[in-house]
């Protein structure tokens, strides 16, 4: 039995499954196909074609695919936004022809040329634009006319023009440069390109336009309903096609310097295969400019080396059907099944063997009682959520709603309430600090401040430092969940999980990993740093009234430990209580320098043996619907004390669970103790025999 449980253990903690889960769930791992498609093109083609690798024939590819990733980009952006344009090669065409007449024959500087080609590019593309965007035409159709209808204005142009092209040489060093000049001893069309990509990066990911752009690719309806320019956009997704249709077509004529009857014949077919294989969706909604780059190059060493190899153009073509369809298959499949994949590798359950629970029976410190059974209830049906409770000097009452608001119950007799501020979120822990300012711990947002002075709600902290050996960037905080104030000032808080968001919670209690952590926030540094990690479902925080170390609680594990955060023992964990009857939440100072540990909700047998079986817990995520999920049982609580030394001393049931069933925090004041709950919609208050009636909750007040 130890040898299978040390197995579990380790099986558990080490195979990758976590890891592959998170890796699959990151945006960038779309291009997981196409990125796979291009290293076994490369390694086929390096096999079988004469130095492949050389770096002439490097330079020479990525000459050429500047020039075409150009043309792919302005596609992307099309497709994005949810439309297709089949007239890129005739824009093309056109922009080329257009350059080298401006230059060759009425002899243009370079520079005025490139402005009068791209603008001329801009042109063509917005005739698309306003046709599609704003006459609601077709977008298959109309750019399929407007191929044909260019195409044969490229005929004429370039039949009167090619004479006047071919019999001239520009003496410019600018277009020289363009065509044959090196940085680095790689083509200044890559280093053009490159800055583009970037670019086109950035503004998909960070910039407010490239957003407003997914997102009417993504539903036309929603984009307008929000608010925006639908047809603008659309317009203006064409008339960027034209533009990169015709950058390229200037850094092929400077390359080339001359025109042909075929110059960006068939291009479109090229350009969408390309696209399609970097992964850019038909629908629209989904791109990015390192899948267009993948694409481009797919389909450039393709069909480059099938020409090496004197494959006819007839089959080349064939392959680049083949590798269309194919590419759409592929695409559609890793879409479905990616999500699918995610769904059952990301939620992954560890190997939990919690100790035997400690007995309630009658003639425990667990033992159910009645001694909540007739608390006075305050702000009955008038609060939801009341997560955690607290009191100022002044005696008033504060909870957090799931609204985002925290309440104020003014004393003596908190009949009368107020909004004190509005968070946002849930606030979840409070505490006061020194100067009387109130700090929240809100799920889904960090750290928040609500000044004494004029109620100003202000962020402190909403993220940490990254560890450095995780796949998901764990440095935005998800689940503040409790915090407490050192005597320094320091504020030391718990994050429930890394991985999940508030209302993923049973998901986190089925991985039963260490997901959570402690953090510490400086106010003197202005700097937030994790403390303590892998931790399960941290929460409670409270210090320990020595100054160097705190008390807190991991929900799923069903213990509370000491943690030292200076001192001679700094760095050292000490678990204080192993073996809870039930899950702890948020953890106080009581008046007698003991603590109470609010129980959210009790073991049962069968959840607890689940924890042993993670394959089983993983099937169950796979195979039922979440509300058929096991989960951890919070709807009969209490409240125990417990010593510094883990001894429980005395507890407090609802044994009916009328009053207060489901408890997660409790606050000790002037006497009375004072009762939170997440799923409640009242507090309860109950007066304390023998309790220090001016005892209150401060952070120099510990111990």
């Amino acid at each position: 039995m130890e040898t299978s449980d040390a197995f579990n253990r380790l099986r558990y903690k080490y195979w990758p499954d976590r890891a592959i889960g998170e890796l699959l769930s990151k945006n960038w791992m779309e291009t997981a196909v196409p990125l796979l498609v291009l290293v076994l093109v490369i390694s086929a083609f390096a096999s079988i074609v004469e130095n492949f690798l050389s770096f002439t024939t490097i330079s020479g590819f990525l000459q050429e695919g500047s020039e075409l990733g150009f043309i792919v980009l302005g596609m992307a952006v099309v497709l994005v936004v949810g439309g297709i344009d089949l007239s890129v090669g005739s824009i093309y065409a056109i922009c080329n022809v257009f350059v080298l007449y401006l230059i060759h024959v009425q002899e243009w500087p370079a520079s005025a040329a490139i402005g009068a080609t791209l603008s001329m590019g801009a042109a063509l593309g917005a005739v698309n634009g306003v046709l599609i965007g704003y006459l609601k035409l077709r977008a298959f159709l109309t750019t399929l006319v407007t191929l044909i209808v260019l195409r044969a204005i490229y005929n004429l142009i370039q039949f009167k023009w090619a004479v006047g092209i071919a019999s001239t040489l520009p003496e410019s060093d600018l277009w020289s440069y363009l065509g044959s000049g090196k940085i680095l001893n790689l083509p200044v069309a890559t280093w053009i390109f490159s800055v583009f990509a970037i670019g086109f990066h950035l503004f998909l990911t960070r910039m407010r336009g490239g957003w407003r752009l997914l997102a009417v690719g993504g539903s036309r309806r929603s984009a307008y309903n929000s608010g925006l320019p639908v047809n603008r956009i659309a317009a203006l997704a064409y008339v960027a096609s034209g533009v990169f249709a015709g950058i390229a077509a200037v850094l092929f004529g400077a390359r080339v310097d001359s025109s042909s009857a075929d110059t960006g014949l068939g291009l479109e077919v090229v350009v969408l295969a390309a696209a399609l294989l970097g992964g850019i969706r038909l629908g629209g909604g989904k791109g990015s400019a390192m899948k267009a780059v993948l694409g481009t190059l797919i389909i450039l060493i393709v069909t480059n080396s099938l020409r090496g190899l004197a494959v006819q153009a007839g089959y080349i073509r064939i392959v680049l059907g083949v590798i269309m369809i194919a590419a759409v298959t592929l695409d559609i499949r890793w879409f479905k099944n990616r999500g699918k994949a995610i769904r059952e590798l990301y939620v992954s359950p560890g190997y939990l063997p919690l100790p035997q629970a400690a007995s309630i029976a009658p003639g425990t410190p667990y033992a159910v009682n009645n001694k909540l059974g007739h608390i006075e209830l305050i702000g009955l049906g008038q609060v939801e959520s009341p997560e955690d409770v607290i009191l100022d000097a002044d005696d008033h009452l504060y909870c957090g709603t799931r609204h985002g608001d925290i309440m104020k119950f003014h004393a003596p007799d908190y009949t009368q309430m107020e909004v004190y501020a509005h968070i946002g979120g849930q606030p979840l822990g409070m505490a006061f600090s020194a100067s009387r300012d109130l700090y929240v711990c809100v799920g889904g947002m960090g750290l928040y401040r609500v000044r004494r002075a004029n109620r100003a709600v202000e962020k402190v902290t909403d993220e940490t430092n990254r560890s450095w050996n995780t796949v998901n960037d764990d440095s935005r905080l998800r689940l503040a969940d409790d915090l407490d104030i050192a005597r320094d000032g320091r504020i030391f808080f718990s994050e429930a999980t890394i991985r999940y968001e508030m209302s993923e919670w049973p998901v986190d209690s089925l991985e039963a990993r260490g997901n959570g952590r402690i953090i510490c926030y400086d106010p003197k540094t202005n700097k937030t740093q994790t403390v303590l990690k892998d931790l399960i479902f941290p929460n409670g925080m409270c210090m320990a009234g020595d100054g160097q170390s705190l008390l807190f609680a991991e929900s799923w594990a069903c213990r509370i430990s000491r943690y030292w955060f200076d001192g001679p023992q700094k760095g050292k964990v000490e678990v204080v209580i192993a073996d809870l009857p039930g899950y702890p939440d948020n953890i106080n100072r009581a008046s007698d320098g003991n603590f109470w540990v609010a129980l959210m909700g009790m073991r049962g047998p069968s959840f607890d043996l689940a924890m042993r079986w993670p394959g089983f817990r993983r099937r169950m995520v796979k195979r039922l619907g979440q509300d058929e999920w096991l989960s951890p049982n919070i709807n009969v609580g209490c409240v125990i004390k417990c010593d510094l030394k883990g001894t429980v001393l005395e507890s407090y049931w609802d044994k009916s669970g009328e009053n207060h069933p489901m408890i997660t925090s409790m606050r000790e004041h002037k006497g009375y103790l004072y009762l939170g709950g997440i799923s409640n919609n009242r507090i309860g208050r109950l007066r304390l025999d023998g309790a220090d009636p001016q005892f209150i909750q401060h952070p120099t007040s510990a111990g």
